[in-house]
């Protein structure tokens, strides 16, 4: 797909293995994990064949730019683009314009809810969101940030690794950096949120949700026991995992009205 300055950005599509080539598909637009810094479509490809098949949506899976050398907001132009271009280009990817939805862990998961906050007073906008430990907020005291600082995968300094290369103004205030920082959340649509019980950003995740219901979205909120951030694509070491997968798919079929895999 173009960008205004004739760059490509490039995304990968996965149909269910059910599917036809022709058959009109709802979809998942998925944005990967990794501070915005690291991670891409490879390391994502199986988790995005099962959402697909568990789903049984297409699902497109985008390689948006990464920081240091495309800090913000090259990654959510990216993901805006993607969201654009497979409204327009709906008849070429074989899926229904009408059915789309957004969904990312960590980092895409920001992606995710910054994308939804911008289109949800547009004509074509989202019709849910499917979210996995969403960074929330850059700067934030709430306890779990002290609590899993050190030993729980993603410490108190990858963490700030992440923000300075992303941000090398260190302007962590902008919504569209921290959603939480938003004037308003109301207007998005049905979402999942799935928190994990050891991961430095829980707190920001469940605030996220709370505020969220209170005002007046649909959400609902699942916190995986057990489990530290990252555990999405551990498949092989944590079984909440695949259980998690199993929650976004049902989620995924209940918004985007598909049938039963």
């Amino acid at each position: 797909m173009p960008r205004p300055d004739g760059s490509a950005l490039l995304a990968r599509l996965y149909r269910p293995l059910s599917s036809h080539a022709d058959e009109p598909l709802a979809l998942l637009i998925y944005f990967h994990g990794g501070g915005r810094c690291v991670g891409d479509v490879a390391s994502y490809d199986v988790l995005c064949r099962e959402l697909a098949n568990l789903a049984r949506c297409a699902v497109l899976s985008v390689d948006y730019r990464l920081a240091p050398e495309h800090p913000f907001p090259a990654a959510i132009r990216d993901a805006r683009l993607a969201f654009e271009w497979a409204v327009e280009n709906a008849s070429l990817l074989a899926i229904d314009p009408a059915r789309i939805a957004l969904g990312g862990d960590s980092a895409g998961g920001n992606l995710s809810i910054v994308t939804a906050l911008a289109l949800r007073d547009e004509p074509a906008r989202p019709s849910c969101l499917a979210l996995v430990y969403p960074s929330t907020e850059i700067v934030s005291t709430r306890p779990s940030r002290e609590r899993y600082a050190e030993g729980f995968f993603l410490d108190r300094g990858t963490l700030q690794w992440f923000f300075e290369r992303y941000l090398p103004d260190g302007n962590t205030e902008d919504w569209r950096v921290s959603p939480m920082r938003a004037e308003r959340l109301a207007g998005l649509p049905p979402t999942l949120l799935v928190g994990a019980e050891f991961d430095p950003l829980v707190d920001d995740c469940v605030a996220f949700a709370e505020r969220m219901k209170a005002e007046g979205c649909t959400v609902d909120y699942v916190e995986m026991p057990g489990v530290i951030h990252g555990f999405l694509t551990l498949g092989k070491v944590f079984p909440e995992s695949t259980q998690t997968l199993v929650l976004l798919a049902r989620h995924l079929q209940t918004c985007l009205a598909l049938p039963p895999a």
